[in-house]
């Protein structure tokens, strides 16, 4: 058994092994996602009860084996207890760890994509704001800190930064009033909608919450990074589809 590990990160997901004992999924600050084994963590009297569950951000302690982790101590810092207690807070939460475990490497450098699931969750958590707006903005960032996103600040076809006006898959990118009608297909976006699109990848993760949009222009703004991320991500995410099922209910 190596040195004892303390590292910073989110609980993805959570397995029950066994009769006692738990797989856990835990995206983390120094060592990108890791899979570790959770023993007793089923059980009454475990330390682990409560922090080997989705959602649980903090310190987790592991030992590090030839091949896997082993769980044996956490120290949380927020449960999102909040968007538990709540089905479809919930869904969007799962959603978001369901993304980010699609995203994320072993071993890699994952400190931006932490960080913005973490914001996203509290942005989830806050009343005051469009959870639909947190899935969109959270989608475009996390493409974005993956190193996939359109070209929002010139057109795709002229590189010109004035009257952007349309976005197109064929071009990954923003078009102007002159190209746009060479595009069957592209979807028409007011300023405003051009102006989040930039705003979100662009902006630094801790200050990403801080705008609302109309609902024109959120419908515009969802059209495009819907598509982008359909082209982009092929998974299909299950935690999506229940997404979806319980908002249309």
């Amino acid at each position: 058994m190596g040195d004892l590990l303390n590292l910073t990160g989110m609980v993805l997901s959570a397995i029950p092994m066994g009769d006692f004992d738990k797989r856990v999924v835990v995206l983390t600050k120094e060592r990108g996602k890791i899979h570790a084994f959770a023993k007793g963590a089923r059980r009454q009297n475990s330390s682990l009860l409560a922090a080997a569950n989705p959602f649980c951000f903090g310190t987790f302690s592991f030992y590090e084996g030839r091949s896997s982790y082993t769980l044996v101590q956490a120290e949380v810092k927020s449960y999102f207890r909040e968007l538990s207690q709540d089905v479809e807070g919930a869904y969007y939460g799962f959603y978001f760890m369901e993304f980010a475990d699609c995203y994320a490497r072993e071993n890699n450098d994952e400190v931006e994509l932490l960080k913005l699931l973490y914001a996203s969750m509290r942005a989830l958590a806050n009343p005051h704001l469009d959870r639909e707006l947190v899935r969109r903005v959270f989608e475009l960032k996390a493409m974005v800190v993956n190193g996939e996103y359109p070209e929002v600040f010139s057109c795709a076809e002229c590189q010109s930064r004035e009257e952007l006006s349309a976005f197109t898959l064929a071009r990954n990118g923003l078009l102007c009033s002159r190209c746009a009608p060479k595009y069957m297909g592209a979807v028409p976006l007011l300023e405003s909608a051009v102006y989040a699109l930039q705003y979100v990848v662009s902006t630094p993760v801790e200050k990403l919450y801080t705008f609302t949009l109309s609902e024109e222009v959120m419908g515009q703004f969802a059209q495009v990074v819907e598509r982008f991320r359909k082209k982009y991500i092929e998974k299909e995410f299950k935690t999506l589809d229940i997404l979806q099922s319980i908002l249309n209910y």
